[in-house]
């Protein structure tokens, strides 16, 4: 008998998995606001650490409340308000080299870009070159927060290009929508982008598809990782 299992769509499964975190948080990339860019950076750096997502959203909401989404008042609340702020969010294993980082970015955005992270864009060469300011902003800032971070400025800076993250690969060839272990992950990348604009999605809004996927990768990794006894 022929199948009549519908085919896979992009759209219905970020409405279902849930999309963008940015768009969660409330804030708005897409005009490319300093002051939006500013807050997607301290978040990125929230979700950077090995904690849960939810803990990540939770600290952010408390850097909302002390009114500390600008990183010229980071700056200026100094390093024991930063701390409490991360212990009020449940981020007490990472609080003191967190509190120390975000000092670090603020200050770096500060000297090198006059407090407007669109003038880091501005003065990158290429995407490789802008992955390699982000990461100098601050110890600690690797990979992955940089992958984080710019992954939902695709469509908003041009050099804002990404690979697709470990989860998002293990995602996408668990759904079958990818060869994972044949292509790279650049090539995952355009099969992707592929089936969301088959899907009538625009490529600005590719990033909900890209988060989605990480979302459900995050779910498969727990689901396969033995509890401890």
């Amino acid at each position: 008998m022929p199948s009549t299992q519908a085919p896979f769509s992009p759209s219905a499964f970020v409405r279902e998995t849930g999309g963008s975190y940015a768009r969660e948080l409330g804030i708005d990339l897409s005009g490319g606001d300093p002051a939006e860019i500013q807050k997607w950076l301290l978040a990125a750096v929230l979700f950077g650490a090995p904690i849960p997502v939810g803990t990540a959203v939770k600290t952010y909401r408390e850097f909302e409340r002390a009114g500390l989404v600008r990183f010229d008042r980071i700056r200026q609340a100094g390093w024991h308000a930063l701390v409490r702020t991360l212990g009020r969010g449940g981020y007490a294993r990472y609080d003191f080299k967190t509190a120390t980082k975000l000092i670090e970015v603020a200050d770096r955005l500060s000297l090198d870009y006059g407090d407007d992270a669109n003038a880091l864009h501005l003065a990158a060469a290429d995407e490789t070159d802008l992955v390699r300011r982000i990461r100098q902003l601050g110890k600690g800032i690797g990979e992955v927060t940089a992958g984080i971070f710019l992954r939902e400025l695709r469509g908003v800076w041009s050099k804002a290009q990404p690979l697709p993250s470990a989860l998002a690969v293990l995602a996408a060839g668990t759904l079958g929508l990818v060869d994972a272990g044949t292509l790279d992950k650049a090539e995952v990348r355009q099969a992707l982008m592929t089936l969301w604009r088959e899907d009538g999605m625009t490529p600005e809004t590719f990033p909900e598809f890209e988060t989605a996927l990480l979302r459900h990768g995050a779910t498969l990794r727990r689901k396969r990782t033995p509890k401890p006894r």
